[in-house]
């Protein structure tokens, strides 16, 4: 299966074939390897460009993080924690790039956010990267035209 260039800096990704011929790659968050599906490529790029080109400590962020939104067990695919306490600061939901970020994926994320209430929410397709910071005072979404650098959060 060949992989589309994305809107990302290349990610020096780890490959192999497993016995059963699936592709797989080696996560640096999960620290194991995982089978390559078009959303993994987007989370490893993205994850690559969050810690080598906006500075994210990578002992802070995680993927896969299981969570109870409305009585269903969801995953959210990365989490950024604050440093001081372990309460989740930024949350990304990734797509395949063939998959159109819409209402929907901003539906899906602000599910997750009502249960971790992060102060940031990014969505990405790999291609298209839409990026808002929640003020839960003035019930307020702000857009911002790119991914802060993690000093700016």
């Amino acid at each position: 299966m060949a992989f589309p260039l994305l809107n990302l800096p290349e990610a020096p990704l780890r490959l192999r074939r497993r016995a059963d011929g699936r592709l797989v790659v080696f996560c640096p968050l999960r620290r194991r390897w995982v089978v390559l599906t078009a959303e993994e490529w987007v989370r490893q790029h993205f994850v690559h460009f969050l810690t080598a080109y906006r500075n994210f400590p990578t002992g802070l962020l995680a993927n896969e993080i299981g969570i109870e939104v409305g009585g269903v067990s969801r995953r959210c695919d990365t989490v950024l924690f604050a440093r001081e306490e372990a309460r989740p600061r930024l949350i990304v939901e990734y797509k395949a790039p063939h998959i159109a970020i819409n209402e929907a994926v901003f539906t899906q994320i602000q599910g997750y956010n009502s249960v971790l209430h992060a102060d940031w929410m990014v969505v990405s397709n790999g291609l298209r990267h839409f990026c808002c910071r929640m003020d839960y005072d003035a019930r307020r979404v702000t857009f911002f035209p790119k991914i802060p650098h993690y000093s700016e959060l």
